[in-house]
């Protein structure tokens, strides 16, 4: 936690509403990836499962503190996502559900933790709210949420919903000089990229993720008025939904731009790109682009067995379209 300064607040409201008995059982923490939303609920866990807490800590001495930090607590449920389907199905919830209505095994709290509320499918969501209706005896559950969904608002009603704010970016300039020796204009790059989530800014910094974000911020500036088709390559990677976001990020800046609001562009050290974008492509345009490659952004990390290569082609073909289009009516 004390290398989190951001997660102090948090920590210490909720669990003083437990200390007071008024503590919710159900915590649904809404925030964005790379603010440590794990750590905070990690450590509020094993405050709830220590067996001797010292005001707001917890012991680290006793049994069940032991086990929490070797990570093999018997009354600790993490639920993550199927790595194969990128969901979190019924069943997964039905085995969670038998496994918390027995008694705990060390006699004390137990806790539940989803992450990724939003992979729930909408059986296993509604498994999980009768459940969260009746909850049994000293179990407490906590949620992230980082994609609000309207069919998880019902569940949403059975929480507490707990905002984790990002860090204004003087907070976050701050901290991230002491992680990383870089330029000024470079971390705030990387704090508006990661919409000023410290751990993700910090991840962006580093050098092998830098170089992909360049490598497609190069690529489109040598092929914008070309053939876009060879910036299937550089699309086309593991990393596919950061470097389509990146491309969003750069249209979206080019749209600041032409509204001659430049102060407020993510992209400080693609100035060159971004005018380029905004003298190309008109303001109606540039939103479209952003829409469409969202749109398909979205496809990617939805829908399991896609054809990568075939999609960003497609997209990569209408976007050329539309550039062509909008420099005939130019001519």
């Amino acid at each position: 936690m004390h290398r989190y300064p951001w997660l102090r607040f948090s920590y210490k409201k909720i669990l003083t509403q437990h200390l007071l008995q008024r503590g919710h059982h159900a915590v649904l923490v809404q925030t964005v990836p790379g603010m440590a939303a794990e750590i905070l609920i990690l450590s509020m866990a094993r405050w709830l499962m220590c067996h001797n807490p010292l005001g707001l800590k917890s012991c680290g001495q006793c049994h069940s503190c032991r086990l929490m930090l070797a990570t093999s607590h018997p009354d600790w449920y993490q639920l993550e996502s199927d790595k194969n389907t990128n969901i979190i199905g019924v069943d997964l919830i039905r085995k969670l559900i038998e496994k918390i209505y027995h008694h705990s095994r060390l006699n004390g709290a137990k806790v539940v933790f989803l992450v990724d509320i939003e992979k729930l499918t909408e059986s296993a969501s509604g498994a999980l709210l009768k459940t969260l209706e009746e909850p049994p005896p000293n179990t407490w559950f906590f949620l992230i949420n980082y994609e609000p969904s309207p069919f998880l608002s019902s569940l949403r009603s059975r929480c507490l919903v707990w905002y984790l704010p990002t860090m204004n970016e003087t907070e976050g300039l701050i901290w991230l000089k002491k992680q990383i020796s870089e330029e000024p204009e470079k971390l705030s790059t990387a704090l508006r990229l990661s919409s000023g989530a410290p751990l993700a800014a910090l991840s962006l910094l580093d050098l092998k993720s830098w170089e992909s974000r360049l490598q497609v911020c190069h690529g489109l500036l040598d092929n914008l008025t070309g053939d876009l088709l060879e910036l299937l390559p550089i699309l086309n990677h593991s990393d596919v939904l950061n470097r389509i976001f990146w491309l969003c990020s750069l249209l979206i800046d080019a749209g600041k731009w032409n509204r001659e609001a430049g102060e407020f562009i993510s992209n400080l050290d693609q100035t060159k790109l971004i005018v380029h974008l905004s003298n190309i492509l008109s303001p109606r345009d540039l939103s479209i682009s952003a829409y469409e490659w969202m749109i398909c952004r979205s496809r990617l990390s939805r829908v399991a067995g896609i054809n990568v290569e075939l999609l960003l082609t497609e997209q990569l073909l209408c976007w050329e379209a539309l550039i062509k289009n909008h420099e005939e009516i130019r001519i």
